[in-house]
């Protein structure tokens, strides 16, 4: 898609408290609040129809591109691996708020043909990984707490309620996570990933979640989305070390590893795991392989909408 000639690139860097904002168009740099009314008073500023470069950041940036989509500007959120080496790519020598606000709309300008507008994500996803990331929490904190305490029967004895008490908030996470994807519709989906060895409950739901995310055209567009793809690095006779992109939600890539575990012990998963072993791949690289396999299975699927027919052989 070409960026219209007539429109105005915005560069945005987003910090906690503040927003620095770059208009290319007048080579301008201002500073907002990063609350609704700082926001407000960004977008009244602004002509129609806009285009809007913020790069991701753990939940300081929702606000604002939530707020600057509804009211009809084109916004691109931009991912800081790729950012960083775009810095790199073109000689920048310096890393301040304005510099990045000023790499935002320039990196904009020059690749809009290769990046997808912000659209925003369904109530059914947003409440999904709501949850989901609420239980990663809960489980990283009950895993901490057991380990602190040890083998001392006195402390144990005193953390054990409270570990009970996480369970049970783990429990009604779950009963949740079944609620929102059934009332979104989207239970028969969740239950053909469950159809596949290894894929339990929670896994299907994130798998589930991830489908509705966006319109993916292929297994290899939802693989990238979740993080499996790989990144080569090779030249001429050198070739570099694999690794995987991890973009997206690393909850997802967990429990997708979890599911890789349980399948590495049934059947076919156990041979397929083994015959890797036997080729040289270490155990983290056979379990790589086997979570992409799990998740190509689960969105043929979802797009297909049918059952999953185990192997016999």
């Amino acid at each position: 898609m070409a960026m219209p000639s007539s429109s105005t690139v915005i560069g945005v860097d987003v910090a906690k408290a503040e927003l620095v904002i770059y208009r290319q168009d007048l080579d301008q740099l201002k500073t907002h609040a990063n609350d609704k009314a700082g926001c407000a008073q960004l977008l009244k500023t602004l002509p129609p129809r806009c285009l809007i470069a913020i790069e991701a950041t753990s939940t300081y940036h929702l606000l604002l591109i939530e707020m600057a989509y509804r009211q009809g500007h084109r916004v691109y959120v931009i991912d800081g691996y790729r950012l960083t080496h775009y810095r790199k790519g073109i000689g920048g020598r310096a890393k301040t708020d304005a510099c990045d606000a000023r790499l935002l709309a320039r990196y904009l300008a020059s690749e809009i043909d290769s990046l997808r507008p912000w659209n925003p994500p369904s109530k059914a996803y947003t409440s999904l990984q709501r949850l989901l990331r609420r239980r990663a929490l809960l489980v990283k904190t009950r895993t901490a707490l057991k380990q602190s305490v040890g083998e001392d029967p006195q402390f144990k004895s005193l953390f054990k309620p409270l570990i009970e008490r996480i369970k049970r908030i783990e429990l009604l996470i779950e009963k949740r996570l079944h609620d929102t994807l059934k009332a979104a519709g989207l239970l028969e989906q969740a239950q053909r990933c469950r159809g596949v060895e290894g894929i339990g409950e929670l896994t299907a739901a994130a798998l589930t979640m991830a489908f509705e995310r966006g319109a993916f055209q292929s297994a290899d567009a939802f693989i990238a989305f979740l993080g499996l793809d790989v990144r080569a690095k090779d030249s001429g006779t050198f070739t570099g070390r694999r690794k995987l992109t991890k973009q997206g939600d690393p909850e997802i890539r967990r429990l997708l590893h979890n599911a890789a575990l349980a399948a590495a012990r049934k059947g076919h998963w156990k041979q397929l795991y083994e015959q890797y072993q036997a080729r040289g791949l270490k155990k983290t690289q056979a379990l790589v392989i086997l979570a992409r396999k799990l998740a190509r299975i689960a969105f043929a699927l979802m797009k297909k909408r049918e059952d999953y027919i185990p192997r016999t052989a």
